[in-house]
């Protein structure tokens, strides 16, 4: 069985146990919810010390007048003010987690990677295996004495439309669609249009994680990816609805030694949504 090649993405329950105490590593509950209430899951119950960091709410910019794309990430300043908040500074190590295998704390990796951060890790299995373990919760607001966060932002780890559009064009980058089949076929509709991209394949974010949400095997991993068309040299752009499955995707791709990997921030409610792109409705 072969290693990850960045284990260090990816901390374990002990890890993040051993670190609780650490006045320079800041754990963040990313748990979030459409439905149900991840804020209040969060005060019922938390890794002690953690803070909480909602998505579309902490790291997403408000649409424009249009009112699309939504979702989209901060902007620099935003950002490192809201990283500022949560006692996040440019030397402190960024534990995240959730309740979805580290779904939705990959938009704050990839936040953090985009602006120039890279002491992040999630960790693998979620509060579920934390709490299955025995482990200790707090409740109620942990209170975190303010950071000064300094953006750099980097290339290389957003794509935009132009650049996706680029890639329905050439064939390059591999466009890798990470959304539920019944999104990739148009049949669920989540903006003005539904469908996909040209040229996409489609393999389910979830498909990385075993049922008790932690990670699956370097090699099944690879094989899975391998059989979709994406090899060791293959560069790639993830997308899914709002940029967070696809983040996910993203995450796992980088801990497997895959570098030239991108997600596309606008995602399905950007291009979705823009009737002058094109999509196919159905299996490409």
């Amino acid at each position: 069985m072969s290693p990850f090649a960045r284990p260090d993405l990816f901390w374990s329950t002990e890890q993040t146990a051993a670190k609780l105490r650490d006045p320079h590593v800041r754990v963040v509950d990313c748990r979030f919810s459409f439905e149900g209430d991840a804020r209040q899951d969060y005060l019922n119950g938390h890794l002690p010390g953690a803070v909480h960091c909602d998505w579309s709410r902490d790291l997403s910019a408000p649409p424009p007048a249009s009112g699309h794309p939504r979702w989209m990430l901060l902007g620099p300043e935003e950002f490192a003010r809201t990283m500022g908040r949560l006692g996040i500074g440019n030397d402190t190590m960024v534990v995240g987690y959730d309740a979805e295998g580290g779904h939705h704390a990959a938009r704050l990796w990839l936040a953090l990677r985009r602006y120039g951060h890279d002491r992040i890790a999630v960790m693998e299995g979620g509060i579920q295996k934390w709490i299955a373990e025995g482990r200790p919760l707090e409740k109620g607001e942990t209170t975190v004495s303010p950071a000064r966060f300094v953006p750099h932002p980097r290339e290389g780890v957003l794509a935009s439309k132009e650049e996706v559009h680029d890639a329905v064009k050439t064939g390059q980058p591999w466009l890798l669609d990470v959304r539920r089949d019944s999104e990739f076929t148009g049949q669920e509709k989540r903006a003005a249009r539904g469908g996909h991209i040209p040229g996409a394949v489609n393999i389910l974010w979830k498909d990385a994680l075993r049922d008790d949400w932690t990670l699956k095997d370097a090699d099944e991993l690879e094989e899975m990816y391998a059989n979709a068309g994406f090899g060791a040299e293959t560069s790639a752009v993830t997308y899914c609805q709002a940029g967070v499955r696809a983040a996910f995707t993203h995450l796992v791709l980088t801990a497997l030694g895959h570098d030239d990997v991108r997600t596309y921030d606008g995602s399905w409610e950007e291009w979705g949504n823009d009737p002058a792109l094109p999509i196919i409705v159905g299996r490409s």
